[in-house]
C-alpha cells in the first residue's frame, strides 16, 4: 500500500510542479544511492536489479541537477567542512555481483563516477547461501512453485506474475529473517544448490583484486555470510564483521574502511551493530533505511541510503526520491522500519 501511495504521489508531484518545493523542504545535502545488480536483461532477472539504461539515465540526471558524484569519504569530508549549498551523491553496490564490473563499470567510467562495492566473504569463497537468488531461479524457471514455509503455491503465467510472486515471498522473508531457514525444504525438493549460484553471479578473488585496483572503486565489507546481524548473539555478530574485514584486507592488501549491514533495516541492525562496526575497525556503516543526509556531522554508523532498481522503479520514482517526495510520504504515513 505504501508503495502504491508513493508512486501516486511521485506522479502527482511531477504533474503539479511541486518538486522544487519538496526538494527545499525534504531533500538533504547528500544522498547515498544503493544498487545491487545491473542486469542486461532486467525482465529475465524478474526486475530485481536495475538496467544499464536506468543507471545511465540516473547518472546523467544527477549531473544535470547539480549533484556532485563523489566517494563516500569525500562526501562526509565535504559535508563537515563545506558551508556552501553543494549536493553530493555517493554510489554503492551491495554483494559484489559480476555485472557490477561487466555492465556497470563501463557506464561509471564514462561518467567518471566513484563507487563502493560491499562484499561478503562467502560470495568470494563460494560458500554464501544466497536465498534471494535461489528464489529467483525457482520462479524464473518454473511456472508453479510451492513455498513450503508459507504453505502457499504460486502459479505464474508470465514474467510479470513471476516477478510479483517473487516479491511476495521475499517480503515474507524480510518480515522475519528466521524464515530463511524455512526455505530449505523448497530448495531441496527442487534440487537447487544455492552455493552453485555463487560462480554465476559473484566476483571471484582475482576479479575482486582487479576491481580494487581501479581508481574509481572502493571495496567495503558486508559480513562473512550475509546474516541479519541483530538475530545473532554479540560474539557471532562481532565475528561476522571483523572476520570479513580481515579477509578482504588480506585478499586486497589495502584498508577496508566501510561496511554495509546486510538487509540494513531496523529488524536487521541497530545500535548494537553500530557499536560492533566501530569495534571491528570500520569508519562508516550504511543501512537500507531510506533517507538523505542533511547534517554536517551525521551518525557515520547509521547512514541512510536511497534504493535504485527493483520492479517498481522508474525515472519519475527516482526523481521523486531524490527530490524528497518519498521522505514526505514517509513522514505523512509513518516509517515502516
Amino acid at each position: 500500500m505504501k508503495q502504491l501511495i508513493s508512486r501516486t504521489v511521485f506522479h502527482a508531484a511531477g504533474w503539479a510542479g511541486l518538486a522544487p518545493a519538496l526538494r527545499r523542504a525534504f531533500a538533504g545535502r547528500a544522498a547515498i544511492l544503493m544498487l545491487h545488480e545491473i542486469q542486461q536483461d532486467w525482465r529475465w532477472e524478474l526486475k530485481t536489479g536495475a538496467s544499464p539504461d536506468f543507471l545511465e539515465y540516473s547518472l546523467k540526471w544527477l549531473r544535470q541537477e547539480g549533484w556532485e558524484i563523489v566517494s563516500l569519504d569525500t562526501c562526509l569530508e565535504q559535508l563537515a567542512a563545506d558551508t556552501q549549498p553543494h549536493r553530493y551523491a555517493v554510489l554503492t553496490f551491495d554483494d559484489g555481483y559480476r555485472d557490477n564490473v561487466a555492465t556497470a563499470l563501463p557506464i561509471l567510467e564514462r561518467h567518471n563516477a566513484p563507487f563502493t562495492v560491499y562484499v561478503p566473504t562467502g560470495a568470494v569463497t563460494r560458500t554464501l547461501q544466497p536465498w534471494w537468488l535461489g528464489l529467483r531461479e525457482l520462479f524464473r524457471l518454473r511456472d508453479s512453485i510451492a513455498i513450503d514455509g508459507m504453505a502457499m503455491r504460486f502459479s505464474c503465467r508470465d514474467f510479470d506474475e513471476k516477478a510479483s510472486a517473487l516479491e511476495k515471498v521475499s517480503n515474507w522473508v524480510h518480515e522475519d529473517y528466521h524464515r530463511v531457514e524455512m526455505l530449505t525444504p523448497t530448495f531441496n525438493k527442487a534440487g537447487l544448490s544455492l552455493e552453485s549460484l555463487n560462480d554465476t553471479y559473484f566476483l571471484n578473488g582475482a576479479e575482486l583484486q582487479a576491481l580494487a585496483r581501479h581508481p574509481l572503486a572502493s571495496i567495503g565489507g558486508h559480513t562473512e555470510s550475509h546474516p541479519a546481524l541483530a538475530y545473532l548473539n554479540e560474539a557471532l555478530a562481532r565475528a561476522e564483521m571483523a572476520d570479513n574485514r580481515n579477509y578482504l584486507e588480506g585478499l586486497l592488501q589495502r584498508p577496508v574502511r566501510h561496511v554495509a549491514f546486510p538487509y540494513g533495516n531496523a529488524r536487521a541492525c541497530g545500535p548494537r551493530e553500530q557499536h560492533l562496526a566501530v569495534e571491528a575497525g570500520f569508519s562508516t556503516a550504511v543501512t537500507t533505511r531510506h533517507g538523505q543526509i542533511s547534517d554536517r556531522k551525521p551518525n557515520h554508523f547509521a547512514l541512510p541510503r536511497i534504493a535504485l532498481g527493483g520492479p517498481f522503479d522508474s525515472r519519475i520514482a527516482f526523481e521523486g526520491r531524490m527530490n524528497g517526495v518519498q521522505s514526505a510520504v514517509e513522514m505523512l504515513l509513518g516509517r515502516s522500519n
